[in-house]
């Protein structure tokens, strides 16, 4: 199975790219996300925080440099509740990458 993500560029540069969701052999699937406003380590470590205690998600993986996000899921994740978690952490969610 797979999906396509739209995610945003980070460090208030304002580029986009684009990114691909994937079903690893019914495993789960994996979402890469742009975020806008990350700039350091800090920025990344809070965005995989609030990612992170998404129901369902496995891991999360924030590279403030592209401004993108992957996040491993046993599901798709619902783009308003990763919104939601990135917004807490007091960022943008760009979309899907």
């Amino acid at each position: 199975m797979t999906e396509q993500t739209n995610s945003s560029s980070c460090c208030g540069s304002g580029s986009c790219g684009s990114g691909a969701v994937t079903d690893v052999q019914g495993i789960g699937v994996t979402t890469v996300y742009k975020v806008s406003g990350m700039t350091c380590g800090h920025c990344e470590g809070a965005v995989s925080q609030e990612i992170s205690a998404l129901d369902g998600v496995t891991s999360v993986t924030a590279v403030a440099k592209t401004g993108e996000v992957t996040v491993a899921s046993a599901a798709p994740l619902d783009e308003a509740a990763v919104r939601a978690a990135v917004d807490e952490a007091g960022y943008e969610l760009v979309g899907r990458a």
